[in-house]
């Protein structure tokens, strides 16, 4: 289990925006012709006419978590919000969509998100957004996870921050070993979660409902 040093290190790359390579629309629709002929079809019959604009403006919205800051959305972390809590702050079962780097095909699943607050608070839907963000991104799930758990770290500096996904990997299902039903699943622990194994049990009962 990494330590808050690492996370600290890692966190400005993970974190800032990158900014979108100089392709136009007119190029990426190119490059989805090229594929799809590549695969075998027509890319001029009538039924795939519109296919390259379409998955062109279906791309910008994947991955429109290189156009966000995650820590952006913890800029309003409150130290009146938490009137005194110094307990577990837990969302269980936050929706997580994302794409594989290896393939670029999709993984879903949920995500469990938790911290305890040293003075600072932020809304819940703000860590749903933080999860969001860099969910729109193309990684691995391990990198996904360490990206999360950071970015929660860096925003609140709490006195530590859980988080476990589970998702199953199209690249899994449908090529490959094709394993449908298969979750993986990636932890990360900072702070008192990493130290206290009580408290780190304690939010894994959490997650399991």
């Amino acid at each position: 289990m990494g330590s808050i040093s690492k996370f600290d290190a890692d966190i400005p790359a993970q974190t800032t925006p990158k900014r979108r390579t100089e392709v136009d629309q007119r190029q990426a629709e190119e490059a989805v012709r090229t594929l799809i002929a590549w695969a075998g079809d027509d890319p001029d019959r009538e039924a795939l006419r519109l296919t390259p604009m379409r998955v062109a403006e279906a791309f910008r919205e994947y991955f429109n978590g290189y156009n966000e800051d995650p820590l952006a959305w913890l800029a309003d972390a409150d130290v009146d919000m938490a009137r005194g809590y110094d307990d577990i702050v837990m969302l269980r079962g936050v929706r997580l969509q994302s794409f594989c780097e290896h393939h670029m095909t999709p993984f879903e699943g949920r995500a469990h998100v938790a911290y305890l607050p040293d003075r600072k608070v932020v809304g819940l839907s703000r860590l749903a957004r933080v999860v969001d963000t860099l969910a729109k991104r193309l990684q691995t799930q391990e990198a996904l996870t360490e990206q999360i758990a950071g970015t929660i770290q860096a925003g609140l500096a709490p006195r530590g921050v859980a988080l476990l996904i589970e998702a199953e990997h199209q690249c899994m299902s449908l090529r490959g070993v094709r394993q449908c039903g298969v979750a993986a699943i990636t932890q990360r622990f900072t702070g008192a979660f990493e130290t206290d194994a009580e408290l780190r049990q304690s939010f894994l009962q959490l997650a399991k409902g």
